[in-house]
């Protein structure tokens, strides 16, 4: 489960989350919608540990994971992040990426994992290609495959569809749903589309002058 309790996150004197507080069951899925600059990102970088909160509490599956005196770095908290731009390393391949994502695991687990998750995002033979080599929607795929690597807990997603055409759209949506599935991640899924949202999950909030409120 997520658990936010009086989240408050201020930037040069501006209130932009305001107690907010929140729960999201194990294997729950949500979306967070509003309009731009009300939060949404801040309070995604929050729980992902990519951020620190003035004032408030994070727990990630029973554990507390930041509070005033406590903050565990994002590697620690079971979270898998995709940005809104797949915000690859250039000098990596695509399966350097991935592999980046499993520094920890045995290289003959990790082999394996990278060669899996090539094969479920159909990017096989973008293996060993650069990312200035391969499209925005094979590096959706990519970014997609390198945050499900480590199997995580959660799965966050920062308007991870921004830019893509509607069909691509389509297919990028299916998969993230099959995957998180078959990963048994959670979800908390930041968008302005109201399609996406409805796709990915029935609980929906919108974030509106720095609080969380039902949709």
């Amino acid at each position: 489960m997520i658990e936010l309790a009086g989240i408050t996150q201020s930037f040069g004197g501006t209130r932009v989350l305001d107690g907010v507080s929140l729960a999201v069951p194990d294997r729950g899925r949500v979306v967070i919608t509003g309009p731009s600059g009300s939060g949404k990102t801040t309070l995604l970088r929050i729980i992902a540990g990519l951020e620190a909160p003035d004032a408030g509490t994070v727990r990630i599956n029973g554990k507390i994971a930041s509070d005033p005196a406590i903050r565990i770095p994002p590697a620690d908290r079971g979270i898998g992040f995709v940005f809104q731009n797949a915000a690859l390393w250039p000098h990596l391949t695509v399966a350097g990426n991935i592999r980046f994502a499993l520094h920890d695991h045995p290289a003959i687990d990790a082999a394996a994992r990278i060669d899996e998750l090539l094969d479920r995002m159909s990017i096989r033979h973008l293996k060993d290609r650069y990312p200035g080599g391969i499209s925005g929607g094979e590096a959706r795929r990519v970014a997609l495959a390198r945050a499900l690597a480590p199997c995580p807990s959660w799965l966050l997603l920062d308007e991870p569809l921004t830019n893509i055409d509607d069909e691509l759209k389509e297919d990028l949506l299916v998969l993230i749903d099959e995957t998180a599935r078959s990963a048994g991640s959670g979800i908390v899924y930041v968008t302005h589309n109201r399609r996406e949202a409805a796709a990915i999950a029935k609980t929906s909030f919108i974030c509106r002058d720095g609080v969380i409120l039902p949709a």
